[in-house]
């Protein structure tokens, strides 16, 4: 089964974040709390830890601007 990796809501009034770059490559094996990507909301950046763990799928670009709740990847 796939889990989702989304654009999180980080802040009340966030509803979008920009993908600064990806910590890990595609078809990367990662376990639970290891640091995924990097977003950046009109306030902070943060970074976005693996919520389990499988091999990762990107389909988010980096330097784009997503509104919270897309999917920007998977974890397989």
């Amino acid at each position: 089964m796939s889990t989702p990796i989304s654009i999180p809501k980080l802040g009340v009034s966030m509803s979008e974040g920009t993908l600064v770059e990806w910590l890990v490559s595609d078809g990367q094996a990662v376990q639970p709390g290891d640091v995924l990507y990097r977003i950046e909301t009109d306030k902070v950046e943060n970074e976005i830890e693996a919520p389990v763990a499988g091999v990762v799928r990107i389909t988010g670009v980096e330097g784009e601007t997503y509104e919270v709740g897309t999917q920007i990847g998977s974890i397989d």
